[in-house]
C-alpha cells in the first residue's frame, strides 16, 4: 500500500504574513510609544506568549501595562490585519493529493484561525507552539508532531535556518521558504 510523504509547514512567512516588524512599527508611530522599547517587550514576552504560559489576554494586559498609551483593541485589530495569506496557502488543496500534509507553527491559534478555514479540511495535524507548550527550535515540539506522522518521508519547510537543526536531527528532508517564495515550486520534486 502507497504511504503518502509528509509535508509539514511552519505559517508564518511560510504560509501567512509575518507579524513582525510591521506590528510593532505600526504601534511604535501611532501611539509615540520607542520602536526599539517594543522590541525589547516583544523579546522579554516571546517564549511566555508562545509557548502559552501567558494567555492572548495575558498578554494584552502585559503589554497595556508597560505602554499605557497603547489602545489594545487597536493593536489585536491591528495584529489580525497584518496577518495575511501568502500564495503558499493556495497551494495546500493541491500538495495533499501528493503529501500529508501537517503545520508547525510558533503562534498563538487566536491569531491564525481565520487564514486557515480554508484549508483545514486538507490538512492532518496542526501544532501551535501556544497550545503545545514549546516551541521552536526546542526539540519537544518536533517530537509532538511527529506523532503525526509516518516516519517514512518527511519533508519540513520553514523560513528561518535556525528551527532546521533539530528537524535534521530527527531525519526530517528541510527546505528554507525564501521571501520571493522560489521554494513554492521545489515542493513537489522535493516530496
Amino acid at each position: 500500500m502507497y504511504s503518502k510523504p509528509n509535508l509539514v509547514l511552519d505559517i508564518a512567512g511560510v504560509l501567512a504574513t509575518n507579524l513582525s516588524p510591521h506590528f510593532w512599527n505600526d504601534l511604535s508611530l501611532k501611539f509615540e510609544v520607542p520602536y526599539e522599547k517594543l522590541i525589547q517587550f516583544k523579546k522579554e514576552t516571546r517564549k511566555e506568549l508562545w509557548t502559552g504560559e501567558i494567555t492572548e489576554k495575558d498578554f494584552w494586559l502585559k503589554l497595556n501595562t508597560s505602554f499605557p498609551s497603547i489602545e489594545i483593541n487597536y493593536a489585536n485589530s491591528k495584529l489580525k490585519s497584518i496577518i495575511k495569506p501568502l500564495p503558499a496557502l493556495k497551494q495546500i488543496p493541491l500538495w495533499s493529493q501528493y503529501a500529508n500534509i501537517h503545520l508547525l507553527s510558533n503562534h498563538r491559534i487566536e491569531w491564525i484561525q481565520h487564514i486557515l478555514a480554508e484549508v483545514q479540511p486538507y490538512i492532518k495535524s496542526i501544532t501551535i507552539s501556544g497550545e503545545a507548550g514549546c516551541c521552536k527550535p526546542d526539540r519537544a515540539i518536533y517530537l509532538k508532531v511527529g506523532r503525526y506522522l509516518d516516519k517514512k518521508h518527511i519533508l519540513f519547510v520553514d523560513d528561518q535556518e535556525k528551527n532546521f537543526k533539530e528537524a535534521r536531527n530527527l531525519g526530517w528532508n528541510t527546505l528554507l521558504a525564501d521571501t520571493e517564495g522560489a521554494w513554492v515550486e521545489k515542493v513537489v520534486c522535493s516530496l
